[in-house]
């Protein structure tokens, strides 16, 4: 086990990592270099990231190589439900407190442990922590995830997310009621305050979400959302933006609960898109959960 430290100058400012590290470290392929990147083996100012990020003059580059076993994702057999399979994907449906994939502190427990268990061979299009993995769900949302089996059919899911040709709809319960539907088009960035969270932001990029009511209480209202884009907490950020945070989503200002449940209400329950492959229409739908239904019964019954 050993460590790479870059420092770096002014005659590499303004160059892709992948790039700089490919050219440094002669022995390693340039996909062999974002492997590690997106295993999160390198660290630029002791942080992670992407194959495609900026480097700048006194940058600090981290790449810890240790042996392929210490990074390994090993398979586990925990229960996982796949509502849908063929021979190039799975549509699976992760359960609320279940991590996406493993990550540098946690990489047991996650639904990349689940799948390698029950799958000899998947995607590494996103590296070893991400097999399989083309979107996510944060930890406490529950719902759909599309899986792929092999890197062609990755990249091929991948670029109709890019295109905006998946449809991917969530429920939610949301603190206040809404008087109608409404689409939600504000940019997203990080937080500068408190960069474990996003927030709308002139400088952040594009972000479209639908909301839709589907039931009204005295203070809170039963939403469909369509997701038009995909970024980090989107739907979680728009709703508290316009003063309807998720229920129970503390970290977004829904503040006390009046019935306890363990993540914010929130489930993507459809998906829908053209099979790249065969041409059929993919439109699969789960039921509203065990969390969605005991706080629409709670909120019914009063």
């Amino acid at each position: 086990m050993y460590k790479e430290v870059f420092n770096i100058d002014e005659t590499e400012n303004e160059t892709r990592i992948d790039v700089y590290l490919t050219d440094v470290l002669e022995k390693y392929s340039r996909t062999k270099i974002q492997n590690y990147i997106k295993s999160e083996r390198v660290f630029v100012n002791e942080k992670p990231c992407k194959p495609s990020f900026i480097l700048h003059t006194d940058d600090k580059v981290i790449v810890d190589f240790n042996d392929e076993d210490e990074i390994r994702v090993a398979p586990e057999n925990i229960p996982i439900d796949i509502v849908w399979e063929d021979c190039n994907y799975c549509i699976v449906n992760k359960p609320s407190g279940m991590l996406t994939h493993p990550t540098s502190k946690e990489k047991t427990g996650t639904l990349v442990n689940a799948l390698l268990f029950n799958y000899e061979k998947l995607s590494d299009e996103n590296g070893l922590y991400r097999q399989g993995i083309i979107h996510r769900l944060d930890r406490n949302t529950s719902g759909l995830l599309v899986i792929a089996k092999n890197n062609d059919a990755h990249k091929k899911v991948a670029q109709m997310i890019k295109n905006r040709e998946v449809e991917k709809r969530y429920r939610a319960i949301v603190k206040g009621v809404l008087r109608d539907n409404i689409i939600i088009n504000e940019p997203i960035g990080r937080n500068k305050q408190n960069p474990a969270k996003m927030c709308v932001s002139k400088d952040g990029k594009e972000s479209l979400t639908e909301v839709s009511i589907i039931e009204v209480f005295d203070d809170a209202t039963y939403v469909d959302i369509n997701l038009k884009t995909g970024r980090t907490h989107q739907i979680r950020v728009h709703l508290s933006n316009i003063g309807h945070p998720v229920y129970n989503d503390t970290l977004y200002g829904f503040g006390k609960m009046h019935i306890k449940t363990e993540e914010q209400v929130l489930q993507a329950y459809n998906l829908k898109f053209i099979h790249p492959y065969t041409g059929q229409v993919i439109d699969i739908k789960i039921e509203p959960d065990d969390k969605i239904n005991k706080v629409l019964k709670y909120l019914q019954n009063r």
